[in-house]
């Protein structure tokens, strides 16, 4: 009888040598072949009792032999390796594929987001270029959202991995050299709409010529010019630049203080194009539930115009426990708190571009006012909390403070907000340079106009 270090008992050693199988042509099936078939006899080298009463359990279950060939015992390793019984050969990691995308990123909305989750779809690490304040006033005109603003966006995506400041807005020889050498980029993504510079020609052009080009669909039902245009030339934009001070209000008779112009659109006229799918929501949403002992912190709001204010309070809120709960107001409340022109956003939108913030783990779409009893409790929430910056007051018209149970409970703590910027703040930004984003807005318009006659269907997403 002999025996080593590993405990090969005389049965073992009486057993012949695991047999080697190799495909032609084939260095990888090789590899895997041999794996497969010498995890059987490591098995039963090292554990041939553990061995042998599995196969007496196979037995005693009635599996014939014709049966065990049927299921091949390839498929073993699967079964048991998680669990540690025999040991399998690691395999060599493969090249992560690296993709680059690239924008401007102002009036980040749920079309952004989507286009980005496309794009990761597409590699395993993506890089997001955001273009510089210069490169857009140069090719587009003045943006809304700063530089740090927009960078606090992008890097608050769930799907981001990195990002590059300062990006220019065409793609350069020497720029796409510096993606694919210093940044290893394998490939340059867009959506299936043009984008076109100042003289015409194909901002991606080059990436299309060195075969590193991929496309994605265009997200429909929003676009940055949509809400501009809404903005500048909705009753929210009319009534801004009418009043001195830039509060939005109205006549005591609850009309417009100016009439409509033909062109201008109503907020009861303002439809979205947005059409809310299931499919849409199940992308976005993160579909894990908290654990059983898990810390819940809800924090609600409208979270209309999403913009970088929201995503650091979103990050504060995440650092207090575990799993963040994000409650979304409906859009009647929002219109019942800030006015009869808000939200600019709807519902569906809003609630996809929180779901995209990589702070935020779930969300009640349609939330109510008031924190009651029953959600604390349907939701295991541990802490509820609320930021200092708000657009209005906590406290209802009616005068009831729709934090009085978390706060009665002891479980209510307010959180300073780390930037003053709000919907209403970003609103008078685009009203200040309405008459920029009025020749903007046209230019694009005629664009967006081709795009839709000319467009075709595009798979994916």
């Amino acid at each position: 009888m002999s025996s080593c270090s590993c405990c090969r008992c005389s049965t073992a050693a009486s057993l012949p040598p695991p047999p080697l199988v190799f495909r032609r042509n084939s260095k990888r099936g090789r590899e895997m072949d041999y794996e497969s078939s010498s995890w059987i006899w490591d098995g039963v080298y090292c554990h041939p009792h553990l061995f042998g009463g599995l196969m007496l359990t196979a037995a005693l279950l009635g599996l014939s032999t014709s049966y065990l060939s049927g299921i091949g015992f390839s498929s073993f390793p699967y079964m048991f390796s998680d669990l540690g019984i025999f040991p399998t050969k690691r395999r060599e990691n493969k090249k992560r594929v690296r993709v680059y995308m690239d924008g401007c990123f102002d009036l980040m909305h749920y079309g952004h987001a989507n286009a980005l989750r496309q794009a990761k779809a597409l590699g395993d690490e993506l890089v997001v270029g955001v273009v510089s304040d210069e490169e857009i006033i140069a090719n587009k005109g003045p943006p809304v959202l700063s530089m740090e603003e927009r960078l606090a966006l992008v890097s608050g995506l769930k799907w981001v991995d990195e990002v590059i400041a300062d990006a220019p807005y065409a793609i350069t020889e020497q720029f796409m050299n510096s993606l694919f050498n210093e940044h290893k980029i394998d490939y340059i993504i867009h959506g299936d709409d043009p984008c076109l510079l100042p003289d015409g020609t194909d901002a991606y052009a080059l990436a299309k010529k060195a075969g590193r080009y991929k496309q994605i669909k265009r997200t429909e039902g929003v676009s940055s010019t949509d809400i501009l245009i809404y903005v500048v030339f909705g009753n929210v934009g009319r009534i801004l630049l009418t009043s001195k001070d830039g509060e939005v209000r109205d006549n005591q008779d609850g009309s417009s203080p100016l009439p409509a112009d033909k062109g201008t659109q109503s907020h009861s006229s303002h439809v979205s194009q947005f059409l809310p799918t299931s499919r849409r929501i199940v992308q976005f949403s993160d579909g894990k539930a908290p654990g059983p002992n898990a810390r819940v912190v809800y924090i609600d709001g409208a979270f209309d115009l999403f913009h970088a204010g929201h995503v650091e309070i979103l990050r504060k809120a995440k650092q207090l426990g575990d799993f963040l709960l994000v409650g979304i107001h409906t859009d009647q409340i929002v219109s019942e708190q800030r006015g009869k022109y808000y939200p600019i956003m709807h519902l569906h939108e809003r609630s996809l571009s929180v779901l995209a913030c990589r702070y935020v783990d779930e969300v009640i779409i349609g939330a109510p006012w008031e924190v009651s009893k029953d959600v604390i409790t349907t939701f295991n929430i541990s802490l509820v909390v609320h930021g200092t910056v708000a657009e209005r007051n906590s406290s209802s018209p009616g005068g009831n403070d729709p934090y009085a149970v978390p706060k009665a409970m002891g479980i209510f703590r307010m959180l300073d907000s780390p930037k003053d910027i709000t919907t209403t703040s970003v609103t008078k930004r685009i009203i200040a340079n309405h008459e920029a984003y009025t020749k903007r807005n046209a230019k694009k318009t005629q664009s967006e106009k081709k795009y839709y006659d000319e467009k075709v269907y595009v798979s994916g997403d």
